[in-house]
């Protein structure tokens, strides 16, 4: 059913819902657009409204061929809506769900076109702060690139940022996607362009590995995996494309790339892997141990009036009996409407210092081969667990066979000599 937004433009059908509202096909005086009406309670906060007549001019000035233009921002009654370009295609979680993870040149390219486009957006003054594979559509119209790859475009611009207003988050809160958050958030820090960095590689990550490095479990784990661990190289990449990685998920704001940077120098190793296939790693990657999930719930969730307040998400959903989780809110037709896996614009309290305190060199998750246990997993525990059953059954037989050699032995004294005593049997003499 159709309906208007504002003046200017019509709604005609929903392309995907997220936390932050629902996503139109829409019709506007120059064709086609794709609307995201953003949710009622948000509509009728006067100051996120406020906050977003003040981004106005900033978020319709982003122009660049890796960014999803805004062509308008509409205020009108109960409506709040951001009108942007319609690209013709999908979102990258869609093709994640589908491929579990990307050739290395396909994942490198791909990341590089989202580089340029931030790296003309902090020259604007602007960061993301929810950069993710949801935030970045492909465009099947035009013509392919390296590795067979779409040209990548990031959306939701200004989103996160209208949501996070200090009323709304205070300042023990943060906002973001769990699984992307640089370590200074989760510290408490102001969000700088180098946060957008940080979850770009993580996206990387995720797009050779098939899961993000910290991600998995409860968010309170995820959080203190981004300040306390490190990530292990991946099998079989080039040493400078993992190094680049390395670099741009430092736990140190400053010691990562700038976007520029970071796109010129991805776009350097594409030769290094043009015909590479998609690395072979751990399909379960994206499991952690919940022993690990329960010790941080209480301190990185806050109370259960925290919880309330967290904004809504679609939830954790599973494809079928491959269990991979989804997480689209598309912006494209054609594109399928899925819930999210990850927490979008999650609300968590701020963890103190010593509930992030960790190993200080602990490693997030080592890739191994495919079919392997990983370790605290319930497979592995199951494993375990069958082998101590194991070793204490043998450990009682043992026992077992011991007492029954001591008990003949034992015997064989109080009867007199046995036919295997070889004791010395002459009388004593005097």
């Amino acid at each position: 059913m159709a309906r208007k937004i504002g003046s200017r433009y019509t709604a005609h059908q929903i392309l995907g819902r997220g936390s932050a509202g629902t996503v139109w096909l829409g019709e506007g005086p120059e064709g086609p657009v794709a609307i995201k009406l953003l949710r009622e309670d948000l509509a009728s906060d006067q100051e996120l409204v406020g906050r977003f007549v003040q981004e106005r001019t900033a978020l319709l000035g982003l122009e660049h061929p890796h960014i999803v233009t805004v062509r308008d921002l509409v205020v009108d009654g109960n409506d709040l809506a951001l009108v942007m370009d319609l690209v013709r295609g999908t979102d990258l979680r869609t093709r994640l769900d589908r491929e579990r993870r990307l050739p290395p040149e396909a994942a490198v390219a791909i990341t590089a076109d989202v580089a340029d486009g931030l790296a003309a957006a902090h020259a604007a003054g602007v960061v993301h702060r929810d950069v993710k594979p949801e935030n970045i559509l492909l465009d099947m119209r035009g013509p392919l690139g390296p590795g067979g790859s779409h040209r990548a475009l990031l959306t939701d611009f200004g989103v996160a940022k209208l949501i996070d207003t200090p009323r709304r988050t205070r300042a023990t809160k943060i906002i973001g996607t769990p699984d992307y958050l640089a370590p200074e958030i989760v510290e408490g820090l102001p969000p700088r362009a180098s946060v957008d960095i940080y979850a770009l590689a993580t996206v990387l990550y995720e797009l050779l590995a098939g899961f993000t490095p910290f991600g998995g479990g409860h968010p309170g784990a995820v959080l203190r995996r981004h300040v306390t661990e490190t990530v292990v190289p991946l099998p079989g990449i080039p040493d400078e494309l993992w190094q680049l990685l390395v670099q741009c998920l430092a736990k140190a704001p400053a010691s990562r790339l700038r976007a520029s940077e970071l796109g010129a120098r991805l776009r350097e190793l594409l030769p290094l892997l043009a015909g590479m296939p998609p690395l072979d790693v751990d399909e379960s990657g994206g499991d952690h141990p919940d022993d690990e999930s329960a010790e941080t719930a209480d301190a990185a969730s806050g109370d259960a009036a925290d919880r309330g307040g967290r904004e809504p998400s679609a939830g954790p959903a599973r494809d079928g009996a491959a269990g991979r989780r989804r997480g689209a809110v598309p912006l494209v037709p054609g594109a399928r409407p899925t819930g999210s896996h990850r927490d979008t614009h999650t609300s968590m309290r701020v963890p103190a210092p010593d509930e992030l305190a960790g190993p200080a060199h602990g490693t997030a998750r080592a890739p191994r081969a495919s079919g392997a246990p990983r370790p605290g997993s319930a497979r592995n525990r199951a494993t375990a667990r069958r082998r101590r059953i194991a070793v204490g059954a043998g450990a009682v037989a043992l026992l077992a066979a011991i007492g029954v050699g001591t008990w003949l032995a034992t015997d064989g004294d109080d009867t007199g000599m046995g036919p295997q005593d070889t004791r010395n049997s002459a009388p004593d003499t005097p």
